[in-house]
């Protein structure tokens, strides 16, 4: 009977962290298409949206509401079933990646230490690179159904494009791994939190500064984003990859872009950024309830994942696009020389520190 109390409590603890992370995930999503309006409008010195409601808060309810109501069309010469399976893969493998994160420090209810942090599997970097890959499938399938050309070339260009550019990150992780010596996300953490200046000198960034901006410039590729949007060059393909979808299929696929967007930001923060740990402070000595603590551990985390969605935003307004031979020759024979590089001089000084 314990033990069946005890199982009930674990099943309910999981399925509301899942629910939690999912709503967060998509209440992001939903208000980085506003947050996307305001800098793009901040930096082109307009106003952006400020009709629904106070300064435009509710634009993202606006827009939502116009893709629900939207006709649904599917075009009579595509594949049906992978027409409609395309978007829904985008979008699942968008909030798979979550379910490794640690959100925050473990929280204490009933007696128990409860970890912020869906699935802690000792392969946690493994278990993302694998969910990633699985995005590729999200647009390739959505181009190829659609039975339009213009469409699969989009869809061509973003599965090489993401396929080229995770080798060059996988790379750069490499070079990380051998300095924590764990492929486990909690333990990537623990690993920065105990360092000079509340552990900031044990930040990854501040130890791997090139694999860092080699994993940025990667995760922007990732993303589709600026200057990497080659899947959704309007002025060469019309409209890319989900040019025929219409409703809500096009919304999933908008919303997987900005979810994917936002873990990308989170996975960075984890790995390079210290995740949770709040810099140059020593939280022990702060001697504070530890669910208050990992409330703060939660929201330090959020706002580096929301710094690194401002900068992606900042990229899209500032930087204009590559043209597609300029994005394959600085995947291949830039990001992934520099990231071997990167990977040999880490080996020598971790061979040398061991000595």
């Amino acid at each position: 009977m314990h033990l069946l109390i005890i199982d009930s409590f674990y099943i309910w603890e999981k399925l509301i962290l899942v629910v939690f992370i999912v709503t967060l995930c998509m209440l992001v999503a939903m208000y980085a298409t506003y947050g996307e309006r305001k800098v793009a409008a901040f930096l082109q010195d307009r106003i952006g949206p400020n009709r629904a409601g106070p300064f435009g808060i509710f634009q993202p309810l606006a827009d939502g509401g116009k893709l629900f109501f939207k006709e649904e069309i599917i075009p009579l010469a595509s594949s049906r079933t992978l027409f409609v399976i395309g978007p829904m893969l985008a979008m699942t493998t968008a909030l798979l990646t979550s379910a490794v994160i640690p959100w925050g420090p473990a929280l204490h209810i009933k007696n128990r230490n409860v970890p912020f942090q869906i699935a802690d599997i000792n392969i946690g970097i493994l278990y993302i690179f694998g969910v990633v890959s699985l995005g590729v499938y999200g647009i390739m399938i959505g181009g190829w159904a659609s039975n339009n050309k213009f469409s699969l070339l989009a869809a061509i260009r973003g599965a090489s494009q993401m396929i080229s550019y995770e080798l060059a990150m996988g790379l750069a992780l490499i070079a990380l791994l051998m300095l924590t010596g764990s492929l486990q996300m909690s333990d990537i953490v623990d690993h920065q939190v105990h360092g000079r200046w509340g552990g900031f000198l044990s930040w990854h960034i501040v130890r791997q500064p090139l694999g860092f901006l080699i994993f940025f410039i990667c995760a922007l590729a990732e993303c589709n984003r600026t200057p990497f949007d080659l899947a959704e060059a309007e002025n060469e393909l019309n409209f890319g990859y989900h040019q025929e979808y219409s409703s809500m299929k096009l919304g999933f696929y908008l919303f997987a872009e900005y979810i994917n967007m936002f873990i990308s930001g989170v996975v960075m923060s984890t790995l390079f950024l210290g995740g949770y740990d709040i810099p140059f402070v020593n939280e022990a000595s702060w001697h504070i309830d530890p669910n208050w603590l990992a409330v703060i551990g939660f929201c330090v985390l959020l706002a580096k994942a929301f710094f690194f969605v401002f900068v992606f935003m900042w990229i899209r307004w500032t930087v204009p696009r590559f043209r597609y031979d300029q994005l394959m020759n600085l995947g291949w024979k830039k990001l992934i020389p520099l990231a071997l590089l990167n990977m040999i001089v880490t080996a020598v000084v971790v061979l040398w520190m061991r000595k």
